[in-house]
């Protein structure tokens, strides 16, 4: 053993099958862990589920349906491609979390100093004004006929949201159950609808406009404004910086080396000290452990594609149908804003009974409910992350769950004041949207430099899938630019 120190001098590695000790002489042992043995895939959804719903009631519900009930389903290419793209993203920033047992956030944060505040300051401009609830609070108070008073539906709304995230045993445990329950009786009740109402004509048109085929244009019809068409484009999932916190949710799962992370207890469960170790584990490059991952890879991806892709791509296209079916067809003034969807629901009423139109309202409601409560949980995770990233001390530990409740509760303080003024919801969903296009623009392609230059070239990217990755960066960066050009100069 002593001609092993003299050899090596300052650094000793004693190995095995499963594990690597690298010792740093006059320091700790660090012992690096064995890669997870790969769940089945039905143990894995639950992530994509999450990520799914934060893009639902802004770009599902609300931009889509508004664009297609102003120009038609041609437009339709612009959802299958948006979702297409995310797909893409948010399967590389998984990566990230399934090799590291970090989230993104952590592994920015020990390379670039500036990056934490940048993800704080970018995310509360992006998703600070509550819009979303505010639609769902303008739909509720149309059916509860206190129509005038939304902005206290709303205040309600985001202290219930609170409640909700403050309990539960874990924040993600909670999160993950109400966001299945919504997703899978939400969206077979919109498919449904739209069979009942879209006629066959209707079906075909929408094939057409997935492909780029509108009535009288090609892709993009004349006068639709650049701002809207880029919203709808950048939430065709979840949109923003929210895509990073899939990273976030893949490890409190417990997919690849996230299953050696801690998770962020509920507000009334925390207990008091509690300290969460933010950054991840490493694990030796051996055969065992690169077979482990190529088949966590492709069960992960095989639950994103069903799960975030094929039915966010089903639930888009169900609901760009019935306002094809509805509004767009019929024609006439529907009222500006979210009040088209009330003007939506009273057809569909008409079309077949008032109880049908009633319940798509109340659907309405709950999805956007849903999506304003996984954006604050994604927000406040994303920030205090950030926050812990710059305050954390020697250990390597910090109480992430104070942080993530400070946060959460800020916001919804913040969004109670700004009740107190009069806006409009669908204006602020779209400049936030516009805002968060151009930051997946620079998360895109500061997570994917990342992702090339730490990861070890074994568990990295194709570069088949690294060409994507750059086409998608240069569009958001060029149509961010265009749309910025056309609404400032």
């Amino acid at each position: 053993m002593n001609s092993l120190f003299h050899l090596f001098k300052n650094n000793l590695i004693l190995s095995s099958e499963n594990f690597i000790y690298p010792v740093l002489l006059g320091e700790k042992r660090v012992k690096m862990k064995e890669f997870p043995k790969p769940l089945p895939l039905w143990k894995l959804i639950g992530p994509s589920f999450i990520i799914l719903a934060l893009g639902l009631g802004s770009g599902e519900v609300i931009l889509w349906p508004y664009l297609v009930s102003n120009w038609g389903l041609g437009i339709a290419w612009g959802a299958l491609l948006g979702i297409t793209f995310q797909f893409f993203m948010n399967m590389e920033i998984e990566r990230y979390a399934l090799v590291k047992g970090e989230s993104v956030f952590v592994g920015l944060g020990k390379r670039m100093k500036w990056a934490p505040y940048w993800f704080i300051l970018s995310t509360f401009i992006g998703f600070g004004i509550p819009g979303i609830i505010a639609a769902s609070a303008k739909v509720f108070s149309h059916l509860a006929g206190i129509g005038d008073y939304f902005r206290f539906a709303a205040i309600g709304f985001l202290i219930f949201i609170g409640l909700i995230l403050s309990s539960g045993k874990t924040v993600y445990g909670r999160m993950e159950k109400i966001t299945k329950y919504v997703l899978l009786i939400g969206t077979p009740f919109i498919f449904v609808l739209a069979v009942l109402i879209a006629e066959p004509a209707d079906w075909v048109v929408l094939g057409q406009g997935l492909i780029g085929r509108g009535e009288g244009f090609n892709f993009l019809p004349i006068g639709i404004g650049f701002a809207a068409f880029l919203a709808a484009f950048a939430y065709s999932g979840a949109g923003g910086n929210l895509n990073l916190s899939q990273s976030i949710y893949v490890k409190e799962k417990g997919y690849g080396m996230g299953k050696y992370s801690q998770r962020i207890s509920g507000f009334f469960r925390s207990r008091k000290g509690e300290q969460i170790k933010l950054s991840g584990e490493d694990f030796k490059m051996n055969d065992e452990n690169l077979k482990r991952f190529k088949v966590w890879w492709k069960r992960i991806s095989i639950e994103h594609l069903i799960v975030f892709w094929f039915i966010g791509l089903v639930t888009m296209s169900m609901l760009m149908l019935l306002a094809y079916s509805t509004t767009y067809k019929i024609g006439g003034d529907f009222g500006e804003g979210i009040d088209f969807v009330i003007s939506e629901g009273a057809v569909i009423g008409q079309s077949l009974v008032p109880a049908v139109g009633l319940l798509f309202l109340i659907a309405v409601v709950i999805m956007l409910f849903q999506t304003q409560l996984g954006v604050m949980d994604s927000t406040s995770r994303i920030m205090a992350e950030n926050w812990a990233v710059k305050r954390v001390g020697k250990s390597g530990k910090i109480n992430l769950s104070k942080i993530y409740f400070f946060f959460l509760w800020a916001q919804i303080l913040f969004g109670v004041i700004l009740f107190l003024f009069d806006f409009q919801p669908l204006f602020l969903i779209v400049l936030g949207a516009v805002i968060n296009a151009f930051a997946m623009f620079v998360h895109l392609g500061l997570v994917n430099w990342m992702n090339w230059k730490v990861l070890p070239r074994e568990v990295q990217a194709s570069w088949l899938r690294k060409g994507i990755i750059i086409l998608i960066f240069v569009f958001f960066g060029v149509f961010s630019g265009i749309t910025l050009w056309d609404n400032i100069f």
